[in-house]
């Protein structure tokens, strides 16, 4: 007689198919953790450093989707995970994007210095409302190296106005998809906040992915607390689809 209440062991490494995980230049991000059942999140959260031979890098993280309990943040904590941030993703058609005449001008990688891009991409990094980055400018270059590939150049982009460098957006297509469209980072100077001046540049990117990258869709997201760029989305017609909190464990490399 088989036993109703009986539950098959969870084979650990089956769950890695059920998310995604993104490696960088010294760290690892684990997504789309939503697909779990809470006994296999639980089982994920123990043994997933060691199962992917991560004791050595530096930065790992993991998204856990609101879906959880507090039982699955009780286990995050007692494995050494501290909370980051809370974090919204949304989506948006790409079908529906209509060009529009806009002044701001753009140049990519290939037609300015990286020590240039990268004072501007500082810049626009700079007292930004979301939580900071747990990696170093050199170390988020290099990792945008690896994750986009050896085309990374034409998608590093300075938004220009009348001149001035107003911003950076880093359009591409997510590694592993034909035609999702994402944004690598999104953001300006903050001497150019508050003028409204991001619903039109957020637009004119998606612009960019629908037509220069062939992108269907767009995934964004940003912290719960960047209540701007949330309206942003929102303006540019985008609607929210998940929320999830970030977990980091970080260790410092002596």
């Amino acid at each position: 007689m088989t036993n109703k209440n009986y539950q098959a062991p969870i084979n650990r490494l089956n769950l890695y198919a059920k998310v995604k995980i993104v490696k960088g230049e010294n760290f690892v991000t684990i997504e789309e953790t939503k697909g779990l059942t809470t006994e296999e999140m639980i089982a994920f959260i123990t043994n997933f450093i060691d199962d992917l031979e991560l004791g050595e890098i530096p930065n790992v993280n993991i998204m856990v989707n609101s879906k959880f309990t507090e039982e699955v943040y009780e286990v995050l904590q007692d494995n050494n995970f501290q909370f980051h941030d809370e974090m919204v993703t949304v989506y948006k058609k790409l079908d529906e994007v209509v060009w529009q005449e806009s002044n701001l001008t753009f140049k990519s990688l290939h037609s300015m210095s990286q020590h240039e891009f990268r004072e501007i991409w500082a810049e626009s990094m700079a007292d930004s409302l979301n939580a900071p980055s747990s990696l170093t400018l050199d170390e988020q270059m290099k990792s945008l190296e690896i994750e986009l590939g050896p085309d990374y150049k034409g998608s590093c982009l300075v938004a220009y106005e009348d001149g001035r460098p107003i911003g950076v957006v880093i359009p591409h297509i997510e590694p592993g998809t034909r035609d999702e469209g994402r944004l690598f980072y999104f953001g300006l100077i903050p001497s150019e906040r508050g003028k409204g001046k991001s619903m039109p540049l957020h637009r004119i990117a998606l612009q960019l992915l629908n037509d220069e990258f062939n992108a269907s869709c767009y995934i964004g997201g940003t912290s719960e607390s960047n209540q701007p760029m949330l309206k942003t989305f929102m303006a540019n017609g985008c609607h929210v689809i998940e929320r999830n909190k970030v977990y980091k464990k970080i260790k410092r490399v002596i």
